[in-house]
């Protein structure tokens, strides 16, 4: 048995990994499904202050307080960010991380460095939301925009994507612990389509590993493609 952690990205909340969760659970492993401060059903939490080092704090705090070791790691787009900063922290606690379509980022890079054609576009549809600068407002159809063509699964989305502070995507990690985080196995499940768009030399060496799977599917892949994504996080564990 796996202890895995799914953290979601923009927009989202833990509620978009019900069926990857339900997949791995159903085959003995343990899964949190955490959610993000001021997303989700925390949607409500959302204030002025909430950037990439409080979602840093939310995972971690996951991690300690259910006292998990040797976890899986897992982060989707955004997520990608914040399951480093949470490596980071908690490195001790971390038995492997996946880069779920997600950001791969450096020390002292922000959300807007690594993805800024498409994060800039965001922030001129964003709007204030109770006093926060916020993104990826929600709208009937916002489903298709993460490459989600299945009528009803874009309307279960519309009932339960949120809107995003623009302050957690331009904030820059801060990384204070690069040895022990970067010690810890690394793996990568990526759409296809994304393939061109990531660093050549990660994406080869990855491949040459075995520690890179690539589903022809759109980039919320835990929803249209769940048994895959389960296939390759249970794969993951002998890697």
């Amino acid at each position: 048995m796996a202890v895995y952690v799914l953290v979601h990205g923009g927009g989202h909340g833990g509620w978009c990994y019900q069926r990857v969760a339900r997949l791995l659970r159903a085959a003995g492993h343990e899964v949190y499904t955490p959610t993000l401060t001021g997303l989700g059903e925390r949607s409500h939490l959302l204030r002025p202050d909430v950037d990439l080092d409080t979602h840093i704090r939310d995972v971690t705090a996951v991690l300690h307080h259910e006292d998990l070791r040797d976890v899986v790691l897992v982060g989707h787009s955004y997520g990608g960010m914040v399951i480093t900063g949470a490596a980071d922290r908690a490195a001790d606690r971390i038995g492997r991380l996946v880069y779920l379509d997600a950001a791969v980022p450096a020390n002292g890079q922000s959300l807007r460095d690594i993805a800024g054609p498409i994060i800039d576009a965001t922030r001129p549809l964003g709007r204030v939301v109770d006093g926060v600068e916020a993104v990826l407002i929600p709208f009937p159809e916002a489903g298709t925009f993460y490459g989600v063509t299945d009528p009803d699964d874009v309307a279960w989305m519309a009932d339960r994507l949120a809107a995003h502070p623009w302050k957690s995507f331009d904030q820059p990690l801060r990384l204070e612990n690069e040895p022990a985080l970067w010690a810890i196995p690394q793996y990568h499940i990526v759409c296809t389509s994304t393939l061109p768009t990531r660093d050549p030399d990660q994406v080869a060496r990855a491949r040459a590993e075995g520690r890179l799977w690539d589903i022809d599917t759109g980039h919320d892949l835990m929803i249209t493609e769940p048994r895959a994504v389960t296939d390759a996080l249970t794969e993951v564990l002998s890697a």
